[in-house]
């Protein structure tokens, strides 16, 4: 049974500088499976599914081709190493207005409620 890797052998991502900073608040793009190398599960177990989120906690290189990201997927309570292509940086301004339209319609909800019984 062969895993085949994706190798991304003409890119070289240290050309440039990394696309997320430490602190910052990122949101899987992907499933990410144990690869061999996380302690205490095994091979194939999910460990970060798409939409989970967490922090950019420290930055290192792979290959000397790739930047790898450790993320703090506090939720879960692990740090997990992803690639840049596997994130997406979480826009604070819309979570806030997510979070604004929510108390909206828990607002609109209880008047409701109020009016009709």
């Amino acid at each position: 049974m062969g895993t085949k890797i994706s190798r991304d052998s003409g890119i070289v991502e240290l050309v440039s500088e990394p696309k997320f900073d430490y602190g910052q608040k990122v949101v899987s793009k992907k499933y990410v499976r144990n690869d061999g190398t996380f302690p205490g599960r095994e091979v194939g177990d999910i460990l970060v599914s798409k939409g989970d989120v967490g922090y950019v906690t420290s930055i290192g290189t792979f290959l000397q081709q790739f930047y790898i990201y450790g993320i703090d997927f506090y939720e879960l309570g692990y740090r997990v190493g992803m690639r840049g292509k596997e994130l997406e940086l979480v826009n604070e301004e819309f979570e806030s207005d997510i979070a604004d339209e929510d108390v909206m319609a828990s607002e609109q909800s209880l008047e409701s409620e109020k009016n009709y019984g």
